[in-house]
């Protein structure tokens, strides 16, 4: 089956394309590219700090744009809008993308793959709790620039702007999306023509384009060279959204996007900042709106707020799509999932993940209180996360493109070294705010980790008490108990023993239904799966039937909807007299577990708040009969 025919069975995608390519640009610019389009606010205001007192001196100066134009040119345009976009999951992207791709590509599935891919998640949400605070306090402090009185405000301004934003999140994205591409253009024309006019303060700014300005820079600037590249990383943060929205816009419209406007707009808005400090070295502390006319700084400051909230919006969304995509692949427990959209499947609302984001950015801002203090977090994550894809991209490269190993490691090495030089200067910042995202990127691995590792421990315990499927029908079979009207349907994780929750009914009620379904539902390494490959339907006898499910991790699973396809394949049943019998387990610790104890202590506190099954999957409150259990792991 091809991307295209994979992707029309998502109403999304369905829905952007009729739209049409423009309307697929402009959308692109709004969603991916604003957190890499406010990275102007600060990535040359913290280089040129970095080199201390002398960053206004010309080759400083010089080296710095060519430093930050070859990190644009090389880690975003080479390597992921000309590589990394072409690695896509049947039209997904994204670090678990990836990795299910590459696990695919490699025999017997390696454990060591999907480590990767969960660190690299981790990363990515240690990275979106920083976003948006460095964004919108990078904005709001235009406000020193234009009254400086009122610097004691920006701190307020910008715990109220984050409040309001997560606050909104629950209302869904489809009102202001709209807005949001038109908003970034824009934003993206003014660094360009602000950039542009201010070049011509000191043309010489161009030859930053020779990258030897930034060989000669890091030469002569042994000592402060690891501060200023892990300030030069700031330009390119926001890179691995362009990945993590493949499948919201496809390849093309991002590609468009980004050499019609975005990185021309960049290029010339880091040129004008260069070209105006040699002019007003007095300026270097906020080059940015300090390069804007008076008139012009209240306005910049407003768009630049605007600019950030959107790009702010980006990150919590791929948060909400990355924490799905780690349920659906077992990684994590199942969490509350609202759709706030009928057409958009999209666009969700996950609360749990929102309140924790809100907690943890308003932290950030109450602790740092500047941008500048803020950037120092900023970076770990991300090249952590950059390493990961190129190792990832090498598989693919090996695995699914059938490249040569010599052609495959001529692209990935030199990317490989760039990442990892970026990740070793970032890693210079870990005292003085790095571990930031560091910590939270070990929690969120923990947290995986146990939950991984409790469900096949749980799984293990279930199995070894389970009584095969086969045996319990035959049994049945040859003394029948007696029957009720009605369809009974067993949900199981197990697809082949007989589900806990059958046991119990028969022991409790000692009846059978006139019919039976054996229900399982299974998550597919596809984003996708179509109709007419998502059920699996087998009739043991007239009394039992085994139903398999299969939802592509990207979906949400809905097991009312799918019953219609069931249906339309032999299997009638009326849903108003259908009752859903599920198991819910009590957990209880063992101190001669497989896992210490408190991992033990951990998975069961996460099991304990995770979504219920009646939720998660969709089902009639009213039709629902849950058997309890208790389970020792």
């Amino acid at each position: 089956m091809t991307n295209s025919q994979m992707r029309s069975e998502d109403p999304e995608l369905e829905h952007q394309r009729r739209h049409g390519l423009p309307a697929l640009v402009l959308a692109a610019l709004g969603v991916v590219y604003g957190d890499i389009g406010t990275s102007p606010l600060y990535a040359f205001r913290e280089a040129l700090h970095a080199t201390g007192g002398s960053g206004a001196h010309h080759a400083d100066v010089l080296g710095i744009l060519s430093l930050i134009v070859w990190a644009l040119t090389i880690v975003v345009t080479l390597k992921y809008v000309t590589f990394v976009l072409k690695a896509d999951n049947r039209g997904e992207g994204g670090t678990l993308s990836l990795m299910t791709l590459a696990r695919e590509g490699l025999t017997g599935r390696p454990k060591w793959v999907l480590v990767l891919g969960v660190v690299g998640a981790s990363l990515f949400l240690g990275d979106a709790i920083i976003t948006p605070a460095i964004s919108v306090l990078s904005a709001v402090e235009g406000i020193e620039v234009v009254a400086p009185a009122l610097s004691n405000w920006v701190v307020p301004i910008t715990l109220t702007i984050i409040a309001v934003l997560f606050f909104v999140q629950r209302f869904g994205t489809s009102g202001v999306a709209s807005v949001f591409g038109p908003i970034t253009a824009l934003w993206f024309m003014v660094l360009g023509v602000s950039g542009m006019i201010h070049v011509f303060d000191d043309p010489s700014v161009l030859g930053a384009l020779n990258p030897f300005h930034a060989f000669r820079y890091v030469a002569n600037n042994i000592g402060s060279a690891v501060a200023v590249l892990g300030a030069v990383f700031l330009a390119v943060t926001g890179a691995e959204a362009l990945y993590v929205d493949l499948g919201h816009f496809g390849r093309r419209p991002m590609v468009i996007a980004w050499f019609s406007l975005v990185f021309p707009s960049l290029l010339l808005n880091y040129f004008g900042q260069g070209a105006f400090v040699l002019a007003n070295p007095e300026m270097a502390a906020h080059p940015f709106f300090g390069m804007h006319p008076e008139w012009a700084r209240i306005p910049m400051v407003c768009l630049a707020t605007a600019a950030t909230v959107i790009a702010s919006q980006a990150v919590i969304s791929g948060a909400y799509s990355l924490v799905r995509q780690a349920m659906h692949l077992n990684l994590l427990p199942r969490l509350q999932i609202l759709h706030t959209s009928e057409t958009h499947s999209g666009q969700i609302f996950m609360p749990q993940v929102n309140r924790l984001l809100f907690v943890f950015v308003t932290g950030l801002v109450l602790f740092f209180r500047n941008s500048s203090s803020l950037s120092a977090a900023y970076g770990i994550a991300v090249t952590g996360e950059m390493l990961i894809t190129s190792v990832l991209l090498f598989i693919v490269m090996r695995r699914i493109w059938s490249w040569k190993p010599a052609t495959a490691l001529a692209v990935i090495v030199p990317l490989a070294l760039i990442d990892a030089g970026f990740l070793a200067a970032n890693v210079a910042k870990f005292a003085d705010g790095g571990w930031v995202p560091v910590a939270v990127a070990s929690t969120m691995a923990i947290v995986m980790q146990t939950w991984t590792a409790g469900r096949r421990l749980l799984a293990a315990r279930t199995k070894s008490d389970e009584i095969p499927l086969t045996a319990i029908i035959g049994n049945l079979a040859r003394k029948k108990p007696p029957t009720v009207p009605g369809t009974a349907i067993f949900l199981t994780s197990d697809v082949e023993g007989a589900p806990t929750a059958l046991l119990h009914s028969l022991k409790h009620y000692k009846v059978l239904h006139e019919q039976n379904v054996i229900l399982s539902v299974v998550t597919s390494t596809r984003p996708f799966v179509p109709d007419d490959e998502k059920i699996f339907l087998e009739s043991f006898n007239p009394l039992f039937s085994r139903v398999v499910i299969t939802f592509g991790y990207m979906e949400t699973p809905n097991i009312p909807r799918a019953l219609v396809l069931v249906r339309k394949l032999g299997l009638k049943f009326d849903i108003m007299s259908t009752s859903f019998f599920l198991s819910r387990r009590t957990l209880l610790p063992s101190k001669k577990g497989s896992m210490p104890f408190w991992q033990d202590r951990l998975f069961i506190t996460l099991a304990q708040n995770a979504s219920n099954a009646t939720d998660y999957f969709g089902l009639p409150s009213g039709r629902v009969v849950e058997l309890g259990l208790q389970t020792t792991i």
